[in-house]
């Protein structure tokens, strides 16, 4: 890992991740950069970080999508890549992805994710992404079966997309906005383990059908093209 400029940047979004970070931090691929966005952490997630060589940026405004647009903004490097800084998904994960998306065989990729072990994924939240995998499937045609954090693009495209949710809707408004935009868009399997601490949305009934709400609002939106092209 590296805290100068690099060609791939990896924006983690944290609340309270102290424990989690060392294990995240040490999984970043040689030579790329791990942004992470605190998003008023009180466990001294900050401090951890940086001890483990990371950037950290302060997002005050609270919400999972203010903490990754916050990061995207800051980023420098050609592909940007985020996921969670829980310990429930593997950020060496990701160099398949950069790959996929350098040599462009797609334009945005993602990780499905396969908890392994009892605990990785509540039943009520799987239930509620599948809800939505449906739900993006009659919008926008994609087929696809998870919307996960692990995730990888270039910078210029993601912020030409103009995503403004900025709470637990903003990894699908990405996934509809490209989708609108005509991107090229892959899934790939991720083993998805049990996360160290306790989840703000996923870890409960209310987390998980505010997510939901969160991401139908997104659904609702006007396509942003007309004839293909983007206005």
């Amino acid at each position: 890992m590296t805290t100068t400029p690099s060609d791939v940047d990896v924006v983690l979004p944290c609340l309270n991740e102290a424990e989690a970070l060392p294990w995240v931090l040490e999984r970043i691929p040689p030579g790329w950069r791990a942004l992470v966005v605190d998003n008023g952490s009180t466990d001294g997630s900050a401090q951890v970080a940086r001890a483990w060589g990371a950037t950290v940026l302060h997002e005050p405004r609270r919400g999972f999508g203010a903490a990754c647009h916050a990061g995207l903004t800051a980023a420098t490097a050609d592909v940007v890549c985020f996921c969670d800084c829980d310990a429930s998904l593997d950020p060496a994960l990701l160099a398949p992805f950069v790959r996929e998306v350098r040599e462009g065989t797609a334009d945005l990729v993602l990780g499905r994710r396969r908890p392994q072990g009892r605990g990785a994924w509540p039943p009520h939240a799987r239930a509620g992404n599948l809800a939505l995998a449906r739900m993006l499937r009659r919008r926008t045609g994609l087929r696809l079966h998870d919307l996960g954090p692990l995730r990888a693009a270039r910078r210029e495209p993601l912020l030409a997309l103009g995503l403004s949710d900025r709470r637990s809707g903003y990894p699908l408004q990405m996934v509809v906005r490209a989708a609108d935009a005509g991107w090229r868009i892959a899934e790939h399997d991720v083993p998805y383990l049990p996360r160290t601490g306790a989840s703000k949305v996923t870890g409960t009934w209310r987390g998980t059908w505010q997510a939901v709400r969160d991401m139908s609002r997104v659904l609702a939106e006007t396509p942003a093209h007309e004839g293909g092209t983007l206005r």
